[in-house]
């Protein structure tokens, strides 16, 4: 017999549901024989294996569901002749009732597993597309340790446009995190345009604000190759956008930010942690036809040996459980622990995971760099 299997990051209480699930047709059917073997068949059981097969269909193939069907035929026919009840009009309302339910969920299960395959394709290919535009990160990039982490939505399975990137360069380390607005390949398209702009420009722009002006000229020439068709709602091509994260990390103990639209990324000393709100804030990039920014500047903030700084996109403060109550970033952050970076946002991923009960609505992308005393490489805890 096939069985599915719960979705990957599913939380324990999940996966034992969907294990006594699995379980329960096999204990009616248990049920059913014993009583019907027994003294106490004159208890009326019959009615109980038609929804047997059906109770498999919820975790099972089509092949799983046919054999729960097929075993509770037998039953039927040995408790008919163990009780001489063969010729009732009972027996034979029972198998008629079984071969209705026992095609139907055959034929359930058979299209899901058919939806699940393809779901597991898309994602697949999912991963592979954004694999293109977020390359893993370095453990070590000049003063700081990095660690990275991507999490796609499993909701519609669909490719996300959360964005991220960190480069080495002679201006000191630069990175970029960013949301595009929307799924789809659009997204992905436009989350590559952006990066592979601050790809180039970092080398060459010496002004992070030049940087930023680059990510929104790239966005621009893609916007402009964008097919129209491909949006029903008019609204919904005026609305698109990109909010982006730019940060440069030097010899000094600072950062320097330009934040457009973007969450505000979190600073760690010791054990408190604060968020660095842009003084003057802009819009996000895309926009430019609407709202006319101002001038950017880039905001400088204390970045000590031994600071830890998360880069995120919203898909992780926005994460919710059943009490539809969002993600406590501040508070997880302050009572996590982890010697390096890659270990600790391995913990913060958990922790998300587990608040959001292995569901995402929408998708999630961290980065984490650990400032390091400059020539020794040893990070300050």
């Amino acid at each position: 017999m096939r069985f599915m299997r719960p979705a990957p990051g599913a939380s324990g209480r999940s996966q034992t549901l969907f294990a006594i699930t699995r379980c329960l047709p096999f204990v009616v059917l248990a049920a059913v024989l014993s009583i019907e073997l027994s003294p106490a068949h004159t208890l009326y059981t019959g009615s109980l294996l038609s929804p047997a097969p059906a109770l498999a269909a919820v975790t099972m193939g089509p092949f799983g569901s046919a054999g729960v069907a097929l075993l509770a035929a037998a039953i039927c026919g040995i408790t008919a002749a163990h009780n001489d009840a063969w010729g009732s009009e009972v027996v034979y309302a029972n198998l008629l009732a079984l071969v209705v339910v026992a095609v139907a969920s055959v034929a359930t299960s058979a299209v899901r597993v058919r939806r699940d395959r393809e779901l597991a394709h898309i994602r697949r290919i999912a991963e592979v597309s954004q694999n293109v535009v977020l390359r893993p990160l370095p453990a070590r990039m000049g003063v700081v340790n990095t660690a990275s982490v991507y999490m796609a939505a499993e909701r519609g399975a669909q490719i996300g446009g959360d964005l991220y990137e960190a480069m080495s360069t002679r201006y000191g380390v630069r990175l970029i995190v960013g949301d595009v607005r929307g799924k789809g390949l659009a997204a992905v398209r436009s989350a590559a345009a952006v990066v592979g702009a601050f790809r180039e420009a970092v080398h060459y722009e010496q002004d992070l604000a030049e940087v930023m002006h680059r990510c929104a000229a790239a966005l621009g020439r893609e916007y402009e190759l964008l097919d129209r068709s491909q949006f029903q709602d008019p609204q919904e091509l005026e609305e698109q956008f990109v909010t982006v994260l730019l940060a440069q990390v030097s010899e000094e103990s600072l950062v320097h930010l330009i934040n457009r639209g973007h969450p505000p990324p979190l600073v760690m000393r010791g054990r408190k942690v604060r968020s660095l709100d842009p003084v003057r804030p802009l819009p996000p990039l895309g926009l430019e036809d609407f709202l006319v920014p101002p001038p950017i500047r880039v905001e400088t903030f204390p970045f000590l040996p031994g600071d830890r700084l998360l880069l995120h996109t919203d898909g992780v403060v926005e994460a919710r459980n059943h009490y539809n109550e969002f993600f406590p970033l501040h508070r997880t952050m302050e009572t996590l622990d982890g010697a390096t970076p890659s270990e600790y946002l391995d913990g913060l991923r958990h922790a998300l995971v587990r608040h959001a009960e292995g569901r995402l609505s929408d998708d999630a992308a961290m980065v984490l760099i650990e400032r390091v005393i400059g020539g020794a490489g040893r990070p300050v805890l």
